[in-house]
């Protein structure tokens, strides 16, 4: 029988278990006997918390989102301004855990699950959206609202491709250079917006 009071230490110890194992083999077709015996437990175990290896994975994807938000909200407090808000948002986007080769294997292999699972998908378009609308609240503050939709659809965009580039061994993005690309664009269209002679953002 599971000791009283664990449960929630096993829990976490096989939602990392379960990154750390997708991440190395870049799929999610990994066993629960695989990720019980990298947590240090037994599968049976790991079938008492999540009755199947498909909840371990909605929890473990539940996990990198719930830190993505609880990074988004502690740097959106500290922000004093729309813009300072803005960069915030595109640096917690691009942390170095996040940055992690079993993090972004992890996620890749969560993006192609996408299209055989709805309830991966629906995580995903969670992410997506809430990612959207964080960069929009700020971005109305400074654009009207229709060039405001444009670019953070355009800055969500960018982030999500500069993210699966860290996937192209051969072509690989700094963290740095990422931030750099993403505040150039979100910098480029404001400044535009703000000048008579330029025409408004367009995605």
């Amino acid at each position: 029988m599971p000791k009283i009071g664990m449960e929630p230490v096993r829990r976490k110890a096989l939602v990392d278990a379960a990154l750390r194992v997708i991440g190395d083999q870049g799929t999610l077709s990994v066993t629960m006997s695989d990720i019980a015996r990298t947590a240090g437990v037994s599968p049976a175990l790991a079938h008492h918390y999540f009755g199947s290896k498909e909840q371990l994975l909605i929890a473990t994807i539940r996990s990198l989102l719930g830190k993505l938000r609880e990074d988004a909200v502690s740097a959106l407090k500290a922000a004093a301004t729309p813009r300072e808000k803005v960069g915030a948002l595109i640096r917690i986007s691009f942390r170095a855990d996040q940055f992690a080769p079993e993090t972004v294997a992890a996620w890749l292999a969560f993006y192609s699950e996408a299209q055989r699972s709805e309830e991966v998908r629906r995580l995903l378009v969670i992410y997506a959206r809430r990612l959207r609308s964080n960069l929009l609240a700020s971005l109305k503050a400074l654009c009207p609202a229709d060039d405001a939709e444009r670019l953070a659809e355009g800055a969500a965009a960018m982030i999500d491709g500069l993210y699966i580039r860290q996937s192209l061994k051969s072509a690989p993005i700094s963290i740095e250079a990422s931030i750099a690309l993403t505040e150039d664009y979100v910098n480029a269209h404001l400044r535009a917006r703000n000048s008579e002679d330029c025409p408004s953002p367009r995605v």
